[in-house]
């Protein structure tokens, strides 16, 4: 099948299975013609790579995790390994934003909102958390 077809039962845009291909996460064949030429396979492959991008995973991870998929001898472990510790990541980022969220909340309380040119939001801008207590 050609790219468009391919891309039309994965569901990932042309342009982002061309850079797949080029970064080597897919190897189509290719037609006398030079064009691609995928099979069942490929878009398989392809889907596993949405579904994992979806998830948040990088692409060395994707690369990682398309390695032990394709490893017969592989032990699940690793991959729980690789899972949980993106998991980790995940929490992190979630406090990191809880954390962001909690401080625009409170410059945003503080603000009249008035026609006064006083604005405890611009301020935490420009003095960079001094405002609100943090370092």
């Amino acid at each position: 099948m050609n790219i468009g077809d391919a891309s039309a039962l994965c569901g990932l845009p042309v342009k982002t299975i061309r850079y797949y291909e080029d970064i080597g996460l897919v190897e189509p064949a290719r037609r006398d013609n030079g064009y691609r030429d995928y099979v069942d396979s490929d878009v398989g492959r392809l889907r596993f790579l949405q579904r994992a991008r979806n998830l948040g995973f990088s692409i060395e991870i994707c690369r990682s995790l398309l390695e032990l998929q394709e490893d017969k001898n592989r032990e699940s472990a690793e991959v729980k390994r690789i899972a949980l510790e993106h998991l980790e990541e995940i929490d992190h980022k979630i406090q990191e934003l809880n954390a962001l969220r909690d401080t625009l909340h409170d410059v945003i309380d503080v603000c009249p909102g008035d026609a006064g040119a006083e604005c405890p939001i611009l301020d935490e801008l420009a003095e960079g958390g001094r405002r609100c207590g943090k370092t």
